[in-house]
């Protein structure tokens, strides 16, 4: 059994849909064990409680980037880290902890890499830069993290229409509800089964 850690910094809309994919029995070879938000009023944390998962706060606020670091290593090492997925993390990672936990970082990016990512590119950005291009097509990938944001290798992507009339917020959804709630629990699955 794989220990997963999920770090996020918001809402927790993609934590929700990995706790509900490990409650109906699809992620057997994982345990969600720890909930780190780099922000104390988080909503993620809330979820996390509801699952019974311990939850951290390793504010990033106020902090130096090595002291913010320091505390993130240290809760990731108390957990026992074997799994550590970025669900709506807003901070990127340096490369002291990418170093600590090679191919064990997963992402998820809310478009198709490498269209619309990289630094700078995160929440209704991503969908804001989508709708000006004019494309028709977007969509979601999990990909593990490297020291270069969103460029680490890919391991699953689903793709999504863009339709006429859609706002950033209607297509945020959409690739939500579409690609990001079934390609990252499935991801986990995959990569739990695969290390068990």
């Amino acid at each position: 059994m794989l220990n997963i850690v999920v770090l996020v910094s918001g809402g927790g809309t993609n934590l929700q849909a990995l706790l509900d994919a490990k409650a109906a029995g699809q992620i057997p070879n994982g345990e969600f064990v720890r909930v780190i938000s780099s922000a104390a009023g988080a909503y993620a944390l809330e979820r996390a409680k509801n699952a019974g998962i311990q939850g951290v706060v390793v504010e990033r606020k106020g902090r130096t980037a090595e002291e913010f670091e320091t505390a993130l290593l240290a809760e990731l090492e108390a957990a026992k880290a074997d799994l550590i997925v970025l669900a709506g993390f807003m901070t990127i990672l340096s490369e002291k902890i990418i170093e600590k936990y090679p191919e064990k970082i997963i992402n998820v990016h809310p478009a198709l890499i490498p269209s619309f990512c990289g630094k700078g590119f995160y929440g209704l950005k991503v969908h804001e830069a989508a709708l000006e291009k004019g494309v028709k097509v977007t969509g979601a990938t999990v990909h593990f993290v490297n020291e270069i944001p969103d460029g680490g290798r890919i391991i699953a992507q689903k793709a999504v229409d863009v339709l006429d009339g859609d706002t950033p917020e209607i297509l945020q959804r959409r690739v939500m509800e579409q690609a990001e709630w079934k390609i990252l629990p499935a991801a986990v699955a995959k990569l739990c089964e695969e290390r068990k």
